[in-house]
């Protein structure tokens, strides 16, 4: 066995060394020694071809976000290096590690206008974690063991590493082939935040008559469900979430307020946040969706914020205690502390149970009236009910940011905590979903994963139906059809009068589009029908869409503030 291996070589055992089981990507000229070494090499390593580089940075961020793992995506220079882009910077501020992998055109051609030249490590630096450019072949390995630990260490985030094509045919020592292996996997290398803040903290909390949690996705991401269960049912506090933050605590939980904020949130729920003597933002950034623009809850109060990201601490109410650290063991040194000097706790708390209770009432006696309503369209809160019924516990629902966005925020039930809804929230980008259901399946093949989107969103991402049956993956896709850009018309409804103006387009046949590309399908406009095709569809075992005629956003009662008033 030789020495040495070419930089195309080095990079793909440097990947198989990182534990990496799948790449996502699309192929270009200067990618060529890249896919020659995947072809040659026995790597056990599977290459998910994709029709669109956006798609690879969606299927890999929903990947990372089931497995634990970092999701590795590629594409090639120019036109692909900006595709690439959405999922990256979505990764980034999702705090969910991706790498992407871009190609670049020759560093001997640097400067003399080739074809798809672009500065990408300029173009990358604002908007991932950690990037570089690889200039000699004996810099990769240590690019990707630093790629590795700056994405799965402190705050999780996105990387790319630009190879350009003549650097992928340059000699590297095999001896430099290795890992730090505990990088393989995120959260890695955690700390925990100081003992005297924990203690200011549960000080804080057991003083408190009626303190509430609000959990973002970290919570999932360190896999701190349990004790941050054991917490809540300790001290008997409501625990509420960012859109993100859902899995933090079972959506059945007597405990779980469910989502607030402008989206998804409701005035039962903003209610309990505005009741609160204490609130606890946990791995929460208390931005202005969460919070309704900082409103809910009020600068008032004694506020507790416990982030990886120090920079999250104090940017946006006065922070009574500042927990720094891992979430999961925090947590768990907070709940330690709680645990012995219960008998403390100050008298005459808020009953949380019967708090959650309460709000838990009032929402839904809305959304089942509307939910069992067979109003023409159907309405959205209809499709929400019957999956909410039909879907395994374990399934994983990918909703896109338009009309899908607030109603499964709000009224989605997984009845397990963990990672089972994914939307792409920093963001907001369309096209997001049926793409992230795709990295889903590939991550975790075991369950149900649903990709629900409007039709605006199908339309961008309409070519990775082909990827879905190349494959054989069992997603179920649902199109919300309402034949308009919902969000943004309900929003000129509100704000602007009902000036309409450009949002809205010709209904397309979206059940013949799917099964032109050979995927089962249905069309639903009878809202009694609707349960047996979804029911159908679910159990069919194979790619799957069902076409809804649907109530326009602007004419629904979803759960967004702004137009609720």
């Amino acid at each position: 066995m030789s020495d040495q291996l070419n930089g195309a070589e080095a990079l793909v055992r440097m990947l198989e060394q990182y534990e990496v089981k799948h790449i996502f990507g699309l192929c270009g000229d200067t990618s060529l020694p890249f896919y020659d070494a995947l072809a040659r090499l026995d790597h056990g390593m599977q290459h998910i071809l994709t029709r669109d580089e956006r798609s690879a940075g969606y299927m890999a961020d929903a990947y990372a976000r089931v497995t634990h793992k970092v999701g590795v995506c590629e594409g090639p220079s120019g036109g692909g290096a900006t595709y690439l882009l959405p999922g990256l910077v979505e990764a980034n501020e999702s705090s969910i590690p991706v790498l992407g992998i871009t190609s670049d055109v020759p560093v001997t051609s640097r400067g003399k206008f080739p074809l798809t030249e672009l500065d990408q490590q300029t173009l990358y630096a604002p908007l991932t974690k950690w990037n570089t450019t690889i200039d000699l072949a004996e810099q990769i390995p240590s690019a990707i063991r630093n790629a590795f630990r700056a994405m799965t260490t402190g705050k999780p985030g996105s990387t790319n590493i630009c190879l350009p094509y003549d650097v992928q045919k340059h000699a590297v020592d095999r001896s430099d082939i290795w890992a730090q292996k505990e990088h393989c996997q995120y959260p890695a290398q955690r700390y925990v935040a100081n003992n005297s803040d924990i203690e200011k903290a549960a000080k804080l909390l057991l003083a408190a008559k009626f303190p509430v949690l609000i959990c973002g996705g970290g919570v999932v991401n360190s896999g701190a469900e349990q004790v941050l269960e054991n917490i809540a049912q300790l001290l008997n506090i409501p625990v509420c979430t960012t859109v993100s933050g859902q899995g933090s605590l079972a959506g059945n939980h007597p405990l779980n307020a469910g989502v607030v904020g402008a989206n998804g949130g409701v005035m039962a729920t903003r209610d309990v946040v505005n009741s609160a003597d204490a609130v606890f933002f946990i791995t929460c950034r208390a931005g202005s969706t969460t919070t309704e623009n900082w409103r809910y809850p009020n600068k008032s109060i004694p506020i507790i914020h416990l982030d990886i990201d120090p920079d999250t601490i104090g940017a946006n109410y006065p922070t009574a205690v500042g927990l720094v650290g891992d979430a999961k063991l925090t947590l768990e040194q907070l709940y330690s502390y709680l645990a012995s000097h219960i008998q403390s706790r100050t008298n005459n708390c808020v009953d949380g149970k019967a708090e959650v209770a309460k709000a838990k009432k009032i929402k839904f006696e809305s959304f089942l009236k509307l939910a069992n309503s067979n109003e023409t369209p159907i309405v959205p809160e209809k499709i929400v009910h019957i999956l909410n019924k039909l879907l395994p516990k374990d399934a994983i629902v990918c909703a896109d940011p338009g009309t899908p966005c607030p109603y499964f925020s709000a009224y989605f039930m997984s009845d397990i905590p963990g990672r089972h809804f994914i939307t792409n929230r920093a963001h907001g980008a369309l096209g997001f979903a049926m793409s992230a259901a795709i990295g889903a399946a590939v991550g975790r093949p075991q369950s149900k994963c649903v990709a629900v989107m409007g039709d605006g969103s199908f339309g961008f991402t309409v070519g990775e139906l082909e990827t879905i049956t190349r494959y054989k993956l069992p997603v179920l896709m649902i199109v919300i059809s309402n034949s308009v850009y919902g969000w943004i018309k309900a929003s000129q409804k509100a704000g602007y009068d009902k000036r309409y103006f450009s949002v809205d387009f010709n209904r397309t046949n979206h059940a013949k589009v799917a099964e032109a590309y050979g995927v089962r399908s249905w069309t639903v406009d009878d809202p009694l029908k609707l349960e047996a095709a979804l029911k159908a569809a679910i159990e069919c075992g194979e790619p799957a869409l069902v076409d809804i005629i649907s109530q326009p956003l602007q004419d629904a009662a979803a759960p967004v503030s702004q137009w609720m008033g």
